[in-house]
């Protein structure tokens, strides 16, 4: 091999261990930042089962239900389901339609399902209510206003709220309707 053949032989090597290393660099750079957003996201879950539920108050946009607005210190004495969702969200779509099948039971008993709307507008969420034949309240927080309150994150977010008003339970995601019932049962008022 003649010099000059060795010599790029070396600046391509080099330039490739150049590259490896740079790539690998900015693995664990993004690992690093991956970990530090995890880690703080987890810290914004303020509230937790024990806490006080925070009083609110929201326009309610579901024509096929009486309230106009919701306040949430209006519904003491009643376990209150709070949900927070967007039309967009796919797990949400799924979990509606066990709310509603339940809402009609557990509101004889005393249970309120209240399903906070984070949608841009009101009318896809009108469309989606429609859609969906919902009945319970549907209060739309257009400015983000109660989710920034409850420091919450992926949707779909429910807080279980029993009826001294402290918060049971909060799950993030989906709920299949065996769990969804089963935490309707824990907030229920005692007879």
């Amino acid at each position: 091999m003649s010099l000059d053949k060795i010599r790029e032989n070396k600046k391509v090597k080099k330039r490739n261990r150049l590259i490896f290393r740079s790539i690998i660099l900015a693995i664990l750079v993004g690992a690093v930042i991956f970990a530090l957003v995890s880690h703080f996201q987890k810290d914004n879950a303020i509230y937790k089962a024990g806490d006080k539920a925070p009083d609110f108050q929201l326009q309610q946009i579901n024509e096929n239900n009486e309230l106009e607005t919701i306040q949430l210190s209006d519904l003491k004495g009643k376990g209150v389901m709070l949900n927070f969702w967007g039309t967009w969200c796919e797990p949400c779509k799924v979990e509606m339609p066990y709310m509603q099948k339940l809402y009609p039971k557990y509101k004889e008993q005393g249970v309120e399902i209240v399903a906070v709307s984070l949608d841009a507008t009101q009318l896809v969420v009108k469309r989606f209510i429609d859609e969906y034949g919902l009945t319970f309240p549907v209060p739309f927080d257009k400015s983000g206003e109660v989710k920034d309150l409850y420091k919450i994150g992926p949707i779909p977010s429910t807080l279980f709220i029993n009826p001294q008003g402290e918060i049971v339970e909060v799950v993030e995601g989906a709920l299949t309707l065996d769990r969804l019932e089963s935490y309707l049962q824990d907030i229920k008022p005692k007879s």
